[in-house]
């Protein structure tokens, strides 16, 4: 069993796959400020409630987006005829000198 396999790190994470997530958080930010606006009487609570909403919201819009990510990569084997050309052309190349 050969235990020394390479292997091709893939990410097919693409623009339209984070899109919706990035105009919910979008939502979340206005919202939180249009809840601090009407709230401007007291300072205090407009800060608060900024706070309370993006604490509260922060956490399931990063797991949403980690988890996305993670579903993303993909590790592949590389094959043994393709590793060997890939060495050979990432190596120096020989110089004869006469």
């Amino acid at each position: 069993m050969n235990t020394h396999d390479r292997y091709r790190f893939t990410c097919t994470l693409s623009f339209g796959d984070i899109y919706g997530q990035i105009i919910i958080w979008l939502i979340v930010i206005f919202a939180s400020l249009a809840a601090a606006l009407s709230l401007m009487n007291s300072p205090l609570y407009a800060f608060l409630t900024i706070g309370l909403i993006l604490v509260v919201s922060l956490p399931f819009l990063l797991f949403a987006f980690v988890t996305t990510l993670l579903n993303h990569i993909e590790f592949a084997v590389v094959p043994p005829e393709e590793e060997k050309n890939s060495v050979s052309s990432t190596a120096a190349p020989q110089v004869a000198v006469s």
